[in-house]
């Protein structure tokens, strides 16, 4: 009797365990996804995503990742599954990850799920996206304090915010992200930097967070300063009407390389590494 009642005992509390490790986290889809324990095998399918993970330590949890994610350096060693939008679904299967991090807008995220994949969409698009993101993928990794590095972030803004004089305070500001012209809006969370270091984006925020314009919007806009990347610096010149902008004439122009784009674009827990590029570009190059 006393054996059964151990028995009894020791099987209470292994299902006691097993009920307080398993986890759930609503994505950004609004589905509820139930993990039976923290996950060991991850597959991250988004840059700012991979890094979110690394940087709440769970950096070795990682078996595969989209072939833009590429910080940590170690990451580069991993599997890569593809794009982020579009993966290879038969390589991410192959690797038996207990998640699969992706963003929302990827068309991967009913096909994994069909095949028996546990699937979390989260997409940063703003600072408090950016804030809530890091608190779900704290969820899903079991870690306590995520908001540790989002705090982290906040600060090294406003440092990097409170270290420009005045005198770039206001100044008119065109952050081109893409081709096409693709440029960063006001609603972004670039644009949202700029204007936590007190300058003017020239995209308004109703125009969406990365508005495609035509290239005579920043002709009339005529900004002080241009912040682009020097994959699409090239031909700046030869844009119709861009000679004779301000930024143009006064060759008031920041050209970030591809390793600092890659910084100012993705809206993870570089962002106050972000700040500090902007706030550098705009002590060399504002009026």
């Amino acid at each position: 009797m006393k054996k059964l009642l151990a028995l009894l005992l020791a099987w209470c509390a292994l299902l006691g365990s097993q009920a307080v490790s398993a986890l759930q986290v609503t994505d950004d889809r609004g589905v509820v996804v139930t993990l039976a324990r923290p996950p060991q095998r991850i597959v991250s399918l988004l840059p700012s995503l991979t890094e979110s993970v690394c940087e709440l330590g769970a950096c070795a949890r990682l078996v595969g990742v989209d072939r833009y994610s590429n910080y940590p350096a170690t990451v580069r060693a991993l599997p890569q599954m593809g794009g982020g939008l579009d993966p290879n679904i038969e390589a991410i299967v192959a690797l038996m990850p207990d998640v699969v991090l992706l963003a929302t807008s990827s068309r991967a995220s009913q096909r994994l799920e069909s095949l028996g994949l546990k699937v979390v969409a989260l997409e940063p698009k703003s600072y408090a996206d950016v804030r809530r993101v890091l608190n779900k993928v704290g969820q899903v990794l079991a870690v306590p304090d995520a908001q540790r590095v989002w705090r982290v972030i906040d600060a090294g803004v406003s440092a990097a915010a409170q270290s420009l004089p005045a005198r770039v305070r206001n100044t008119r500001v065109y952050f081109e992200v893409n081709r096409g012209p693709y440029a960063a809006g006001a609603s972004s969370f670039m644009g949202e930097t700029l204007t936590r270091l007190g300058v003017k984006n020239i995209v308004p925020a109703a125009l969406g967070p990365f508005p495609k314009l035509s290239p005579e919007y920043v002709v009339r806009a005529n900004p002080d300063l241009i912040m682009i990347g020097e994959r699409d610096a090239q031909d700046l010149a030869q844009r119709p009407g861009w000679a004779g902008m301000r930024a143009m004439r006064e060759q008031r122009i920041c050209v970030f390389t591809p390793e600092q784009i890659d910084v100012l674009i993705r809206p993870g827990p570089r962002m106050a590494q972000a700040a500090r590029l902007m706030a550098q570009c705009l002590l060399d190059k504002a009026p």
